[in-house]
């Protein structure tokens, strides 16, 4: 199974936060391909300008590490994204970040794997964590 990571799965898969769950961590160990939205550079460059969150560096050089060093894989936020992410079904929030990580995961058919309760319980994409 191939998994597409959130921006928070970024995070705490990179850190080895404690929040990684033993289920997770044999999600990603039995992931086949593992993927992050080019939308999580975006989330993280902002996260990181207001504070929010501490990386070891710059968010550009301290994501493409992340990665390189995961051997993940970046899908690229393009028309057919974009598309999906404003014609999403039923009720889901206004983030566009959170609308374009769904969307990919809904185009490239692939579970998101975040701690987003608002993904998680949006029916219409496979999500765990």
């Amino acid at each position: 199974m191939n998994l597409l990571l959130d921006t928070c799965a970024v995070l705490y898969l990179s850190a080895d936060d404690k929040r990684v769950k033993d289920s997770t961590r044999e999600e990603v160990a039995s992931a086949e391909r593992m993927f992050v939205s080019a939308v999580t550079a975006a989330e993280l460059a902002c996260l990181q300008q207001r504070n929010r969150i501490e990386l070891s560096d710059h968010w550009k050089p301290w994501f493409r590490k992340a990665v390189e060093v995961n051997g993940w894989e970046v899908f690229p936020v393009d028309w057919d994204v974009m598309e999906e992410a404003y014609s999403l079904p039923g009720d889901f929030h206004a983030d566009p970040a959170d609308r374009m990580i769904v969307a990919t995961a809904r185009f490239y058919r692939c579970p998101v794997l975040t701690t987003d309760s608002k993904i998680l319980r949006y029916p219409h994409v496979d999500a765990c964590w």
